[in-house]
């Protein structure tokens, strides 16, 4: 199976038939300016952000993306020159305490020969104060800003909808584990899916995954990088881009900011901080969406709500083949519950035999539905307990964001996602038409029950 990264604000599908790689790029292109433009420090954050997506080879450790959004967004606006002299010796810092674990990569190199020149050309001392930089951040929204819209109508989705017919349909998608889908029809399926995939694909957004192995030579993965692209939207938002990994859940976008833009509605799309480090709530109210992101011990989760013309909005010629949310993952991609590295005999090689996972399972997860057998699933596949964290937020996270209370638990015999548990349960039902099959032939054989 080939994978592919993110590269240029594109995403990569797999066409499973014949293996053909195609590339879907964003509308919104890359403005470069001439040669004789000065460059303030605004466009020379971006030209290096543009370049650390270029160069994609950034690894877990390296940390250069948090340097150099600092740096843009502490001078985001102008200033006076001893302030951004300033700024510039704390990206400086920063940069430099990235050596040990950024040594090989272009992003880093190019960060550093960047500075050189800045420094240079607005004669700033190497000597002098370093104050952390701080995010700017837009003002802060009206009190009544959920509640009504602050910009064009067509900016607020479920008001826009209401005018012209019924509520609407609402779906959701959840993702996490080693790894687990929930699928916008509710399909509940466990996959290898190692390297990026992409969960969901629209003409209004993109969400591609990383998933890298939890432990080394082992076939069970989990979610490292997530990255997220609202794509234009000329009456509400700018572009932009949100990209989490391990130990880095930005409470902004990629360019620092929080909102849409500068746009009449670009409060329409807000990324919202709700646990520092650990639990990011983003808002596009313009589509009707919510999308919940955590990082849950080493790994990322992720939930989201969007109505159903959103979910299957196509961009012309775009056939949605490869599209996790919707699709589900590809059949080579998935594993049964009863996988011998999940349910395992003889000597449990993580610690965890079956029932003190299930044991342990059951203190967060009570009642024995698809998010429980999946607890039990990633305790014996890999021995981290954060991931009994992860199945309980990815079914909280499902009973906030489905819009049915009677889908919020899943069971084998209510999904078609090929595992082994509904086969299992179905074994009961095989034994009794069995019995039955057999009954009239019980008086012929002198059998007594």
């Amino acid at each position: 199976m080939m994978t592919c990264g993110l590269k240029d604000a594109k995403f990569c599908r797999i066409n499973e038939k014949n293996g053909e790689r195609r590339e879907v790029r964003s509308r919104a292109g890359w403005m470069v300016m001439g040669k004789g433009a000065g460059l303030s420090a605004l466009e020379v954050g971006k030209i290096l952000t543009i370049f650390l997506y270029l160069f994609p080879a950034v690894s877990l450790q390296c940390k250069i993306l948090k340097c150099n959004s600092e740096f843009w967004a502490s001078t985001s606006t102008s200033g006076p020159e001893e302030l951004f002299c300033t700024a510039l010796r704390a990206y400086n810092t920063c940069v430099r305490r990235t050596a040990r674990t950024c040594r090989g990569d272009l992003a880093y190199h190019s960060a550093q020969h960047g500075i050189e020149d800045l420094m240079s050309q607005h004669n700033c001392s190497r000597e002098g104060p370093t104050s952390q930089p701080r995010p700017r951040t837009p003002p802060p929204p009206r009190p009544d800003s959920q509640e009504r819209s602050d910009g064009p109508e067509v900016c607020h989705y479920e008001r826009a909808f209401a005018r012209h017919s019924a509520p609407p349909n609402y779906t959701h998608c959840g993702f996490f584990g080693d790894p687990h889908l929930r699928t916008f029809s509710d399909d509940f399926q466990t996959c290898k899916v190692e390297g990026a995939w992409p969960l969901i694909h629209n003409k209004y957004l993109s969400v591609q995954v990383t998933n890298t192995p939890v432990l080394p030579g082992s076939s069970a993965t989990a979610t490292s990088k997530l990255t997220i692209i609202f794509k234009n939207s000329p009456e509400c938002v700018d572009q932009k881009m949100y990209h989490a990994e391990t130990d880095e859940l930005p409470a902004a976008f990629a360019d620092g900011s929080r909102n849409g833009g500068e746009r009449h509605g670009g409060n329409a799309l807000r990324v919202v901080e709700k646990v520092p480090g650990q639990h990011v709530e983003i808002q596009a109210r313009y589509i009707g969406t919510t999308i919940v992101v955590r990082q849950v011990g080493r790994y990322l989760t992720f939930a989201v709500r969007m109505p159903e013309e959103v979910a299957t909005a196509a961009e012309d010629g775009d056939d949605q083949d490869l599209y996790l949310c919707l699709h589900g993952c590809p059949l080579n991609q998935r594993i049964s519950f009863r996988d011998p590295r999940g349910q395992g005999a003889g000597t449990p090689p993580h610690g965890f035999t079956y029932q003190s996972a299930m044991a342990k399972c059951r203190e967060r997860l009570p009642v024995e539905d698809l998010y429980f057998q999946s607890c039990v699933f990633d305790l014996l596949s890999s021995g981290d307990v954060n991931f009994t964290l992860a199945a309980y937020y990815a079914f909280e996270d499902a009973k906030m964001l489905h819009s049915n209370k009677d889908r919020y638990h899943i069971f084998a015999r209510s999904t078609n996602a090929g595992s082994s548990a509904q086969l299992g349960s179905s074994v009961p039902t095989l034994a009794v038409l069995l019995f039955l099959a057999l009954l009239p032939w019980v008086p012929c054989s002198g059998i007594h029950l």
